[in-house]
C-alpha cells in the first residue's frame, strides 16, 4: 500500500471513531459510565481520558499478541489485558488526581467491562496492525471523551445552573 494511502486510512480510522462511529451518540455503547459519571464536565472528561488511555494501550497490545492467543481463550485474554491497563490507570489517577479518582469512584474499575473497549479489541485490534489499532483507540477514545464531556456539561448546567 502506498504511504499516502496508509496515512489516509489511519486518518479515516481516527475520524470515524469521533463522528461516524461515536460510541455514545451513534452506537449507543458505554451508557453505564455515560449516565453514572457525567455529573459534571470535569468528571466526564476525566472518565473519557481514562477510558481512552485504556483503549489505546489495550488495542496496541492486543494487536501485537493477537496471533499468540488461541481462539478458545481470546475474550478472557482480552479482558486480562484490559484489566491490567485499568489497574495501572486507576493507580495513576489515585496518585496524581485523587479528587477526580474519588469523584469517579466505582466507575473506574468498571472500565474493564466497558463494552466499547472489549468491542474494539474484538472487532478491530484483533484483526488489524498496531498503528491502525492505535489510531482506532485514539478516534474511539476521543469520540467517547467528547460525548462524556458534552453530556457532563449539559447535566452540570441543567442541574446546578453553573
Amino acid at each position: 500500500m502506498h504511504r499516502k494511502e496508509v496515512k489516509m486510512n489511519n486518518l479515516k480510522v481516527l475520524t470515524s471513531g469521533i463522528i461516524k462511529n461515536n460510541p455514545t451518540f451513534v452506537l449507543v455503547l458505554g451508557m453505564c459510565p455515560t449516565l453514572g459519571t457525567t455529573t459534571s464536565a470535569e468528571n466526564g472528561f476525566g472518565m473519557g481520558v481514562a477510558t481512552m488511555a485504556v483503549l489505546i494501550l489495550s488495542n496496541l497490545v492486543i494487536s501485537l499478541i493477537k496471533n499468540l492467543i488461541p481462539d478458545k481463550v481470546r475474550i478472557p485474554a482480552f479482558i486480562v489485558v484490559i484489566a491490567s491497563f485499568v489497574t495501572i490507570i486507576s493507580m495513576l489517577m489515585q496518585a496524581y488526581v485523587p479528587a477526580l479518582y474519588a469523584s469517579l469512584g466505582v466507575f473506574i474499575p468498571l472500565i474493564v467491562v466497558n463494552c466499547i473497549i472489549l468491542g474494539r479489541a474484538e472487532a478491530f485490534a484483533s484483526k488489524n496492525g498496531p498503528v491502525a489499532s492505535i489510531f482506532d483507540g485514539i478516534g474511539i477514545g476521543l469520540g467517547f471523551t467528547l460525548s462524556l464531556t458534552l453530556v457532563g456539561a449539559v447535566r452540570e448546567v441543567l442541574g446546578s445552573g453553573a
